[in-house]
């Protein structure tokens, strides 16, 4: 709760010191006395925007002080943002709610600031010329931000533009879920919804792409089939390039194998002929010269390795052959290939991964029946859990809606709004169009301020003041709740008319 509000050269005011109680504590006064002021300042200690024409003539700064009990407090779905917006609690997040206030001094150690359990919170916040702000938490800096961020778990004002938003249904639905205490249960519907969604989401995608599917088929079979009769072999290309080269050049290779194996071996002065009669040579006068020997010996290696390589270059020119018909064969070849390629744009590899990226699409669409068949059969086995679900949800809240409605017509009497009517109206959604992560309900808040007249919306009907005291009684009745546990979160109302 806020104990303590200290508030210096602050609008009109130059020095004020407030101690708050638990419980109600009332501010009254004239119109024109400051009241809204001081709430105000109470905005400015929760991150609200500040500005420099807040400062008092002839002050060079405002300055607000709160003292927050450390105590453990509950944060409440919405509350007053900088923008003077409402910033709401996501679906999802009411249930981690009460989990907050134990982590503010895991977030104010990250800046910097301990807060030892059982101590108090103490914001400062001070407004400079040109619109700039200083902020401390315990005496430490910080930042607008990190007040932002304690804000929920501290309290929250109500102010008159900010109570308009009580006009919209959404925040109506929100303030019944949370006199109904139905977090869990509406998280567990978000949950369904978006269990449901996101399998109605793959249903439309798979049934897109097998329109595009479809309307490609004819192409990636055809497509599929001519790159199977090119018959494609990985590196085939190089293989026919290369025996392209030998066949367009077939003549004068011959003619160069021909004369290299006469020079080697045929001729009569012939490589092997000459290294032979040198060899025997040696060999005769080695008996003279033992040195000669190894030479002779080598020479004969020698001449065995010439004898060999001029076998492989017979056994070479044996083998090819100048065939205009073999060297046609491999250039329609080559030329099949390189039309693929033109086509596709691509290599040959990246064809053959092409082909098996066919292969696999024409596969899906054989599987995508039933693939289809069985995301449907998933759709609505969540749709039938989210029905459930969501009727559950309903039938909590048209209780909550007749509980709210005893309890917000008996505290209005008690805010001289005797005789007025409140009545929270459900209306069910039946179409499918229609399901929200929130459930199937919208609600609307009726008003009959006056005994005789018929219930109309809160925004056709009620006045300031009025909505001001039916957004008090709201609060009351919700922090009333066993559930709610709001025993020491602040509640700040402007301008309640009793």
């Amino acid at each position: 709760m806020l104990r303590q509000l200290h508030i210096e050269d602050y609008a009109l005011i130059d020095r004020l010191e407030i101690e708050f109680h638990s419980g109600l504590n009332l501010l009254t006064g004239e119109t024109g006395s400051g009241k809204s002021i001081v709430v105000d300042a109470v905005g400015l200690l929760l991150g609200d925007k500040g500005s420099s024409d807040l400062i008092r003539s002839g002050a060079d700064r405002a300055r607000i002080v709160g003292v927050f009990c450390s105590d453990t407090a509950v944060p409440r779905p919405s509350r007053k943002s900088a923008n003077g917006g409402r910033t709401g609690v996501s679906k999802h997040a009411s249930a981690d709610s009460t989990r907050r206030w134990a982590q503010i001094p895991m977030l104010l150690e990250e800046s910097g600031i301990d807060l030892a359990e059982g101590e108090d919170l103490i914001l400062q916040r001070e407004i400079l010329p040109a619109g700039r702000s200083r902020v401390f938490l315990n005496n430490r800096p910080a930042t607008v931000g990190l007040l932002k961020i304690l804000a929920p778990c501290l309290g929250e004002v109500h102010g008159q533009n900010e109570q308009q938003e009580l006009f919209e249904a959404r925040a109506q639905l929100e303030v019944l879920d949370r006199y109904g205490n139905l977090p869990d249960i509406v998280h567990e519907v978000g949950r369904r919804f978006d269990n449901w969604k996101e399998l109605c989401k793959k249903v439309g995608q798979l049934q897109l792409e097998r329109q595009e599917w479809t309307r490609q088929q004819d192409l990636w079979q055809f497509q599929k089939r001519e790159i199977e009769q090119a018959a494609i072999v990985e590196g085939e290309e190089e293989r026919w390039e290369e025996e392209k080269r030998l066949l367009s050049h077939a003549e004068r290779i011959q003619s160069r194998l021909a004369s290299s194996y006469d020079l080697l071996y045929d001729a009569p002065n012939s490589a092997v002929a000459s290294m032979g009669a040198a060899q025997r040579q040696l060999q005769e006068i080695s008996s003279f010269d033992s040195g000669l020997q190894p030479l002779a010996e080598t020479l004969e290696s020698a001449k065995t390795t010439v004898e060999d390589l001029a076998l492989s270059v017979r056994d070479r020119l044996a083998r090819l052959e100048a065939s205009p018909g073999r060297l046609e064969e491999v250039e329609n070849r080559l030329a099949q290939l390189d039309r693929l390629k033109r086509k596709y744009a691509a290599s040959l590899s990246e064809i053959l991964n092409y082909w098996k990226q066919l292969c696999q699409r024409l596969e899906q669409m054989e599987a995508g029946e039933d693939m289809l068949q069985k995301l449907e059969e998933q759709v609505n086995a969540a749709a039938r859990k989210y029905e459930s679900a969501a009727a559950a949800l309903s039938s909590k809240r048209a209780q909550a809606a007749q509980g709210l409605k005893r309890s917000v017509q008996k505290e209005l009497e008690a805010l001289a709004m005797a005789g007025t009517v409140f009545e929270a109206r459900l209306v069910h959604a039946t179409a499918e169009a229609d399901w929200r992560s929130s459930g199937v309900d919208s609600v609307e808040f009726l008003l009959s301020p006056n005994p005789g007249e018929p219930l109309r919306p809160l925004a056709r009907i009620a006045s300031g003041g009025e909505i001001s005291r039916i957004m008090l009684a709201l609060e009351t009745v919700i922090a009333a709740q066993p559930e709610a546990g709001l025993p020491d979160h602040a509640l700040v109302f402007d301008e309640v008319d009793v």
